[in-house]
Parts: structure tokens; sequence; C-alpha cells
């Protein structure tokens, strides 16, 4: 259990890098937003709203690995640390993907709560949608700083972006239990 750092993994300039981050970040923004707006005949009889459950136990798992993720940098362990933290991207990644099926599939849901409960929904969903939006080139950055071996800049970004991640990986787990029943 060592407390040095894992070897440098990523030897790319910073212009470029940051470039090649939001791109990415933009694609997966205007993707997510364009493919939003289509919708796609599902199969007969084939349960759209798995992709829901699925991107739930996605989050979910997510969330634990950023909890993992917290206390391996806590204690020093760099390489245990790496691995959570490039599964928690991972998990992530397909969570994008099972989110845009769903959405291709089963189009929006109505919320049918009332009252104060639906308040409460929609400033979890608001909340959760804007810094869902706008994470993603944090963490990109985020995960640069540390492959490429800059590791106090990592930290101080981590220590700003890794509450961002985990809440928009835990209200999105909250989101799907409140609007689940209306499925």
């Amino acid at each position: 259990m060592s407390k040095a750092y894992p070897p440098v993994l990523l030897k790319t300039a910073e212009p470029l890098a940051k470039r090649l981050i939001w791109i990415v970040s933009g694609v997966v923004f205007l993707a997510v937003v364009l493919l939003n707006r289509v919708q796609v005949p599902a199969p007969e009889g084939f349960d759209v709203h798995i992709f829901a459950k699925v991107n739930a136990t996605l989050n979910s798992l997510v969330s634990l690995l950023l909890l993992a993720g917290l206390f391996t940098a806590k204690a020093g362990k760099w390489d245990a640390h790496r691995k959570v933290m490039m599964g928690a991207m991972l998990l992530s990644i397909l969570f994008l993907v099972s989110y845009i099926l769903h959405h291709l599939f089963a189009g929006d849901t109505r919320y049918g709560g009332e009252g104060a409960i639906r308040w409460v929904y929609y400033i979890i969903l608001i909340t959760h949608i804007i810094l869902a939006a706008t994470s993603l080139p944090f963490i990109l950055t985020t995960a640069y700083k540390a492959l490429s071996g800059r590791y106090p800049e990592h930290r101080k970004l981590a220590k700003r972006v890794w509450p961002v991640w985990f809440y928009v990986a835990v209200s999105g787990v909250v989101v799907y239990f409140m609007i689940s029943p209306y499925y």
C-alpha cells in the first residue's frame, strides 16, 4: 500500500488536451440535447423503461465508486484511487449511452406528484440537469490533471468537482425513484 503517486499515463500537451476535452464535452452535450428530441419506436413488447432502471443502477454504482475514490485518495492509496475513479468514469460513459437509449425509446415522462413534493422533485431535477450538463469538461479536466501527473492541480480541482459529480450521481437516483411510478 504505497503512498507514492502512480506513474504518469498521459503526455498530451495541455492546449491539445483542453481542446479535446471541450470538443468531447460539446459533442456529448449536443448529442444529449438533439437525441432527446428524437423518439424511435421500440420493438414490440420491449420495456423501454429498463434503461431507466439501468441508469439508476449505474448512478448508484458511480456514487459508491466516488465515495471509494474519496476514501482511497484521503488514505493516499493512489493506485486504488486511480482504478476506482476510472471505474466511475467508465460507468458514467455506460450511463450516458443508456440515458440516450432510454430517451430515444421512451421520450419524456411527466411527473405526476402534487403539492410540495412536486416542487422538491423539480428543484432536484433542475439542479441535476444543470450540473450534469455543465460538469463534464471539469470532470475530464480533473482526470487529465491526474493522468498527466499534475497532482497538486488535480487535487485542487477535484475538491470542487467531486461534490458536483457526486450530487449529479445521487440526484439522478433520487429523480429516478421519484419519477418511476409515472412510467
